[in-house]
C-alpha cells in the first residue's frame, strides 16, 4: 500500500484554476473573466497584465479589489479490471479567489501593486479517492487467489482532500520614453503553500479457509468480510505454528493493509523578475502590449505531522523543486470606435524549461493561448463585452496521471461594467470552460494494460469594485 502515497505525493496536485499554463493562474481579474483579452490593458488590472500601459491612465490614486468563485469537476474514467468503480469525480471549489491592484499615476511615471494567487488557488476533495489510489486494494483479491486463500471481494475507506494557493504580490515601476513608447520592470514574490490530508483505512477483503491446508487453524474465515490487516496477522501466526517460520507473507500482507494517513503542507518562497513594454499608435486607437515573466525557481518544503507522514514517504524537511514556468505575453488592443473595442492576446508558457523534478520531461509542446474580446459602451454608465479564449496543452504521452493532467480547452466570457460615478465602478462577468478529453494508454506492474480518459468542467463568476480617488 506504500506505493498509493508515492502516487499521490509524487506528482504537485495543485495545477492551476482555469486561465494560464499547466501550473500559472492568469484570470486575476474580473475585466478578464467578462472579456478574456487584457495583454493589452490600459485600465487599472494592467497592474497585472500590462504594467507598462499604466501610463496610459489619467493622473491619480487608483484602488480595486476583485473576487472570483470558481466551480470545477475533474471526472476519471478506467477501463482498469479489478477496481470497484470505473468512474472517479473529484470536486474543486474556490469560493474565494481575490486580487487586488493599487496605482498611483503621475506625469511619465506609475508605481503599482497587485496581489493574487498567480498559481494554485482551491481545494480538490476524492471522496472516493481515484483508480491510482485503490489499484494496489484491488489487487488483494487477486493476489490472495494466487497463494492459494479463495478471496474474490476487497472495499476500503479512502479520501484525499488538498488545497493549494500560491499567492503572488507584485510590484512594478512604469515609464513613458515618449508618446509611443513606455516601459515597465516589477517583481512578483510568490508564497506558496499546499495542504494535503487523507487516509487509506479499513481494508477489507472475503477469504475462505475452508479449503486452505492452513483452514483448521483458521475456521473463522469462511468468505466474510474481514479486515486485511487482522487476516494477515492471523495468517502469519497460523504459518509460524505450521512451520515455525516467522516473520512470513501474513506480516508482509498486515503491515501492507495497516491504516495509513496523511497530515502533511508543503511551503516555499520565491521571485519573479517581469518586464514589459507599451506601444501605442494612431493617437492611441492602437495598442500593443509585451510582458516578460522569468522562470520562477521555486523549491517547496514537506512539513508533517508525526505519524501522519505515509510511513516516510511525506518526510519531514524533505523538498523538491516545483517551477513556476517563464511567460511572454503579447496583446494587441484597438478602438474601433469611440464606443467600440476590441482586443486580441496571445501567453506562450515555456513548460518544458521549467524543473518539475523530472516530469517536464513528458511536455512535447509548450502551452499556448489565444483570446479575442470585444468590449462595446451602451452609454456613460454601461459597458457590455464577450471573449473567446482557446488554451492548447502540450502534454504527451506519460505526463498524464489521474492526479494531474492537462486539457486543451475552449472559453467563452461575458459580462459589463457599471459606472456608478467618475469615482467608483463595478465590474461583472461569468465565463464557461469546455476541455477537450484527453486519454491515456497505461500499464500496471508490467502485466495489465488499461485506458484512463480525463475531462473536466469549471464555471468561474466574478465581482470587481474600482475606485478612483
Amino acid at each position: 500500500m506504500k506505493k498509493i502515497y508515492m502516487i499521490i505525493f509524487s506528482v504537485l496536485i495543485s495545477g492551476q484554476l482555469f486561465a494560464g499554463g499547466i501550473l500559472t493562474n492568469t484570470n486575476q481579474s474580473a475585466q478578464f473573466v467578462r472579456m478574456l483579452s487584457r495583454n493589452a490593458s490600459v485600465g487599472l488590472d494592467a497592474a497585472y497584465f500590462n504594467p507598462a500601459g499604466l501610463i496610459k491612465m489619467d493622473d491619480g490614486f487608483y484602488l480595486a479589489l476583485h473576487n472570483q468563485t470558481i466551480i470545477q469537476d475533474k471526472t476519471v474514467t478506467t477501463t482498469f479490471p479489478f477496481l470497484n468503480n470505473k468512474e472517479y469525480v473529484g470536486d474543486v471549489f474556490a469560493p474565494l479567489f481575490p486580487s487586488f491592484f493599487a496605482v498611483y499615476k503621475k506625469d511619465k511615471f506609475a508605481v503599482s501593486l497587485s496581489f493574487g494567487p498567480n498559481a494554485g488557488g482551491g481545494s480538490a476533495e476524492y471522496k472516493t479517492g481515484l483508480p491510482s489510489f485503490e489499484m494496489p486494494v484491488s489487487m488483494l483479491p487477486a493476489s490472495l487467489n494466487a497463494a492459494g486463500i479463495t478471496t474474490n471481494k476487497y472495499s476500503a475507506d479512502i479520501y484525499f482532500d488538498g488545497s493549494s494557493v500560491f499567492w503572488g504580490t507584485q510590484l512594478n515601476g512604469s515609464y513613458e520614453i515618449n508618446d509611443m513608447i513606455s516601459v515597465a520592470a516589477g517583481v512578483r514574490m510568490i508564497n506558496a503553500k499546499n495542504t494535503y490530508k487523507g487516509h487509506i483505512k479499513d481494508i477489507m477483503i472475503n477469504p475462505d479457509m475452508r479449503s486452505h491446508p492452513l483452514g483448521a487453524l483458521m475456521p473463522q474465515y469462511t468468505g466474510n468480510m474481514v479486515l486485511a490487516s487482522q487476516f494477515g496477522a492471523d495468517f502469519a501466526t497460523a504459518i509460524q505454528t505450521a512451520t515455525g517460520q516467522r516473520p512470513n507473507f501474513g506480516d508482509t500482507l498486515a503491515a501492507a493493509t495497516a491504516d495509513m494517513e496523511v497530515d502533511a503542507t508543503q511551503t516555499g518562497l520565491a521571485f519573479t523578475p517581469i518586464l514589459s513594454a507599451n506601444l501605442s499608435f494612431l493617437d492611441d486607437k492602437l495598442n500593443v502590449a509585451i510582458k516578460y515573466e522569468f522562470n520562477t525557481k521555486l523549491e517547496l518544503t514537506n512539513s508533517s505531522e508525526s505519524g501522519k507522514d505515509a510511513n516516510g514517504m511525506f518526510k519531514n524537511d524533505s523538498t523538491f523543486r516545483n517551477d513556476i514556468p517563464a511567460i511572454l505575453a503579447i496583446g494587441i488592443g484597438y478602438s474601433i470606435a469611440d464606443n467600440l473595442r476590441a482586443s486580441v492576446s496571445w501567453n506562450h508558457y515555456f513548460d518544458k524549461n521549467a524543473d518539475w523534478n523530472g516530469k517536464e520531461k513528458f511536455i512535447d509542446n509548450n502551452l499556448y493561448e489565444i483570446a479575442l474580446g470585444l468590449e462595446y459602451d451602451i452609454n456613460e454608465m454601461f459597458t457590455v463585452s464577450a471573449g473567446y479564449m482557446h488554451g492548447q496543452t502540450g502534454v504527451g504521452q506519460g505526463y498524464q496521471t489521474d492526479i494531474s493532467f492537462s486539457n486543451s480547452s475552449n472559453t467563452v466570457g461575458f459580462g459589463g461594467r457599471c459606472n456608478i460615478n467618475e469615482h467608483f465602478s463595478i465590474d461583472i462577468g461569468a465565463l464557461f470552460v469546455s476541455y477537450t478529453t484527453a486519454e491515456e494508454n497505461k500499464t500496471y506492474l508490467n502485466t495489465i494494460n488499461y485506458t484512463e480518459t480525463y475531462d473536466k468542467s469549471l464555471m468561474d463568476f466574478a465581482i470587481g469594485l474600482n475606485y478612483k480617488f
